[in-house]
């Protein structure tokens, strides 16, 4: 058959003229709607075949199946808002007419207005496109290589608990409430946000934060401090499903105008609402928590992802230094005794 269905989802199955063996999920669980993409993937290999070289694609086509395909993503929103700041550049162009040329007519405007690193979120999005392209879709013979500018190594940025204070004073009730309840916990923004009851275990003192909630992918518990307790209590009876909420509708974003203006007037500059969950992570560090305890905490994915805080404490070097140090005496002593001995 060349269709077929894997559990809910339909299947295409055929072979090329060339005689290679094509079988691809037509993602969908609409068999007309897989028919569809079927024959037009068919007719496509036998273009390749006849005429000898791949299919004029365009760049918005290929924008269009990167979107299907990336439904589940969930920065999906992220990478339509990329392809509309280069749209001006790729749109009604050929894939096989995307050159070096093109990136760095784009790359220079850019530059004009923003920094290299908010240039590459647009270039890594446009690189992984083109590479699907060549790799998976085999709609171009080779992708353009798109090279990323170079960034400077962003520091930690952390309060001092002072500065937290200071700014937490200068919030308004429900914007501070979630920025100390994120100083407790360390949760990104959105899984404070998106917080709801029903994760909420009051008497096991803990939450969930489930596996498409997660940046990592991987749901993990989250332990509830006193203060955090709390900062709960402030909100029971105010909604019935989400946790923290204005006017009895959730927040969809906590760094807002409020918060810019609290910052403002704590006089602290170059802060993000993100650098909240430095800040927490920092005092975790300076505290002495081992870091692959911290990534537990947290919720990071890898270990090299902590690694960033390591500077902040050398509590971790401090038995191995004492070490050397102890050697170091020890062979001063030896060489003492070795010489009244020998007198």
């Amino acid at each position: 058959m060349s269709l077929y269905k894997r559990g809910e989802t339909w299947w295409a199955r055929f072979t090329a003229p060339n005689g290679r063996r094509i079988q691809t999920s037509c993602r969908t669980t609409n068999r007309s709607a897989a028919q569809e993409y079927h024959d037009k993937l068919k007719t496509e290999y036998w273009r390749v075949h006849q005429v000898g070289s791949t299919p004029t694609i365009k760049w918005e086509q290929a924008v269009v199946r990167w979107i299907k395909e990336q439904a589940d993503k969930k920065t999906l929103y992220n990478d339509r808002s990329h392809f509309r700041i280069i749209e001006t550049y790729l749109l009604g162009v050929n894939l096989h007419d995307i050159t070096r040329e093109i990136i760095d007519s784009f790359i220079k405007d850019r530059q004009a207005k923003v920094k290299n690193a908010t240039i590459n979120r647009t270039l890594e999005v446009v690189r992984a496109v083109l590479n699907r392209a060549e790799q998976e879709w085999e709609w171009l013979d080779k992708a353009p290589k798109i090279r990323l500018l170079a960034e400077p190594k962003r520091r930690i940025r952390w309060l001092t608990h002072d500065e937290a204070d200071t700014l937490l004073g200068t919030l308004p009730d429900h914007i501070k409430d979630m920025a100390q309840f994120t100083l407790c916990t360390g949760l990104r923004e959105s899984n404070v946000t998106g917080l709801k009851w029903a994760d909420i275990n009051m008497q096991k003192q803990s939450l969930w934060i489930h596996h498409d909630e997660a940046k990592g992918g991987k749901a993990f518990p989250v332990p509830l401090t006193p203060e955090s307790i709390e900062i709960l209590k402030r909100q029971i009876g105010k909604n019935n499903t989400w946790v923290f909420t204005y006017r009895d509708k959730p927040i969809l974003k906590a760094g807002t105008k409020a918060w810019r203006a609290g910052l403002a007037r704590a006089k602290i500059e170059d802060f993000r609402w993100h650098d909240l969950r430095h800040t927490w992570a920092s005092w975790h560090v300076q505290n002495g928590t081992p870091l692959h305890v911290l990534q537990e905490l947290g919720g990071w994915e890898s270990y090299e992802m902590v690694r960033r805080y390591a500077h902040l404490s050398a509590q971790h070097l401090a038995d191995y230094a004492r070490n050397s140090g102890t050697n170091l005496v020890q062979s001063k002593n030896r060489k003492r005794r070795n010489k009244k001995t020998s007198s």
